[in-house]
């Protein structure tokens, strides 16, 4: 009993922690190898290229099968 209070008071307190986590991490930024503004464009275009292409596919299917519930509808009305 006595050796587990022992761990307790031995640990710091929340803010020493999350500074040593803190500055760990600032330290790993600093070896990220990040991309030239060229490959950052590049990569934005072709996110967005993606998106459009399948919001026009999603946008394609929703109107075919409205009209199909339409063409449903009118014949069994």
């Amino acid at each position: 009993m006595a050796n587990q209070a022992d761990k307790n008071a031995k640990k710091p307190n929340i803010f020493v922690r999350m500074g040593r986590k803190l500055k760990e991490t600032f330290s790993e930024l600093k070896r990220v190898t990040w991309p030239s503004f060229p490959k950052v464009v590049r990569g934005t275009c072709v996110v967005l290229v993606v998106v459009l292409v399948f919001t026009v596919i999603v946008t394609g299917i929703n109107y075919g099968l409205q009209e199909l519930l339409n063409l449903i509808t009118k014949i069994g009305a």
